[in-house]
Order: C-alpha cells, then structure tokens, then sequence
C-alpha cells in the first residue's frame, strides 16, 4: 500500500513539475531578470543581494503560471488532439483541472509575495507581468488569440517586464536601459511572429485569428524582420552608451563567430530552422553566458583584468 502511494506521489509531482513547462521558459527568465539587476548596480558599482534572487525565483514562478494556466485554459482543444493531448497534462489525465487550479494559484500567490519582498516597483511591475499572464490566456480575455494584442502582451510579459522588474529591484530611473528593455521586448515579439507564421495554416485552419492569419504570411514575415533590426539598432545603442562592462564584448564575439562557424538547425520548438530560426538557441545560450559571468564577477567569484 505505501509503495502504491508513493508511487502515486511521485507520479502527482512529476506531473505538476510538467504542468509547469519550465524548460519552455526557465532559459530565458534567468538571463533577462539577472542583467536587469544588474544594469541598475553597474553604474553604482554595488553587489547584488538577496532580492535578486528573490525576484529571480519570482519571476520563475510567474512564468511557470503563465504556461500553467495556458495549459488549464487549452485542455479542452488540446484533448482533441493526440499530439497536443501527450503534452498537455490536463488534457492526457495526469492531473485534474482542479488539481492545475490550486497549482496554478500556488504559483500566482508565491509570484506575488516574492515581488511584494522586493520593494513598491518591483511589486508593481511583477502585478503587471502577472495580470498580462493571465489575460493573455483566460477566458474571456484570451489576448493570445487577438491580433496585435497577441504579439504585444507575449513581448512584454516574456522579455521586456521580466528586465524591467530585475531593474527596479534595485534601481528606479531606467533612462537608457529602456533601450535594452525595448530590444529584448523586440526580440520577443520576433519569436511570436516566427511562431505564428510556422503555425499559419494549422492556426488559420482551427479558425484563430491573431496577428499572422489578420496580415498574412508575407507582412508577418515583415514585420519580423523588422523587429531583429530594431532590436539590434536598441541593443547598438545600449552597448554605445556604455551599460555594459566592456569586457563582456570578448564574450559576445566569441558567442557568435561560434554561432556562424557551427550554424544549428532547429529551433526554440525543435523544429527544422527557417527564416532566422537556427539563432534562437544559441542566441539564449550566449545570453545566459553573459548573464552569469556577469553576476559572478559582480559577486567577486571571479576576477576580470
């Protein structure tokens, strides 16, 4: 009887940590919230300290709700498909839909006392990330199914807030890291636009109307392009202006003549590469390369001459 309970446990736990998809989001979140923090310390030249982590773990958690209740909120459709149906916890019976409510709300409350820690902007921005994370899910709202909005509330509840919560952590005037906010912002909504067109006629098919089956294939594509170059036209601007150490430049090259030399060929979703999709892993890899020598070397673990 204790084995057949335990393994019911494990089998309970194992489904709630699936519930949460934090593969699908972990790799971000930790490059983005650290580099927030510390383009607010750089200038002052102060070490970081618990709140980092703390809002680090935050926005974690809120992510983690984000893709929970899109789970919760997709069941339905999902059950009807056998591929979606394997992935989706809810869907395939692992879990109950009460039992990814309370996980979910778990997740939401956590989220929100680990913000509310961390100081007034920090909670005020982390109820923004929050709010946008359930909008753009739940029923009625669903933003992820409206054009525009589907594309703007996944640009900033996925990149730009997650920096900006990192900042104010610890700073309260963004100025010029408002360009790094932007281009991080940018380079999310290039992702949406990559993921919608991959998805166009499958999305336009189920009748979905967002963003690429409003404009078309051709404007999507577009409008992708563009945000890259916007995004790196931020990111130029932002290195020039000096909110960077300069040291983390040797680190950057290197990341990318590596990139060019060995080229990937899937995607963020394991799909084949097309249109720029063979630099979104190892563009996440060199951001937490960054992100994490940057924080050792402002926790004194490491050295730089």
């Amino acid at each position: 009887m204790d084995t057949t309970h335990s393994k019911q446990r494990h089998s309970m736990i194992a489904a709630a940590i699936r519930l949460s998809r934090w593969r699908e989001h972990v790799p971000f979140t930790i490059p983005l919230t650290i580099i927030g923090g510390l383009l607010a310390l750089e200038p002052m030249e102060s070490p970081v300290d618990w709140r980092l982590f703390a809002v680090l773990t935050a926005n974690i958690l809120a992510m983690s709700f984000a893709f929970m209740l899109n789970n919760i909120e997709d069941a339905p459709d999902d059950a009807l498909d056998s591929n979606k149906k394997r992935h989706n916890v809810i869907s395939s019976g692992q879990l109950s839909r009460r039992e990814g409510i309370i996980l979910t709300a778990a997740a939401f409350l956590l989220s929100l006392l680990l913000y509310a820690f961390s100081g007034a902007l920090t909670l005020v921005t982390g109820l923004a990330i929050l709010a946008l994370c359930y909008l753009y899910s739940a029923h009625p709202f669903r933003l992820k199914a409206r054009p525009i909005s589907d594309v703007l509330t996944h640009a900033l509840m996925l990149s730009g807030l997650l920096i900006a919560v990192g900042y104010f952590t610890y700073g309260s005037e963004p100025r010029d890291v408002w360009l790094v906010i932007g281009a991080a912002s940018l380079f999310s909504a290039y992702g949406q636009f990559y993921n919608q067109i991959v998805d166009y006629e499958v999305d336009k098919a189920a009748g979905l109307k967002n963003t690429a089956v409003l404009l078309g294939k051709g404007p999507t594509s577009m409008l992708g392009h563009f945000s890259i170059a916007a995004a790196l036209v931020c990111m130029l601007a932002a290195i020039a202006q000096g909110l960077f150490p300069a040291w983390l430049g040797t680190i950057l090259i290197i990341g990318l003549v590596t990139t060019i030399i060995f080229p990937w060929e899937f995607d963020m979703r394991g799909n084949l590469a097309r249109d720029g999709g063979n630099v979104q892993r190892p563009g996440l890899i060199i951001a937490n390369m960054l992100a994490l020598v940057w924080l050792a070397s402002n926790m004194g673990a490491i050295t730089i001459l």
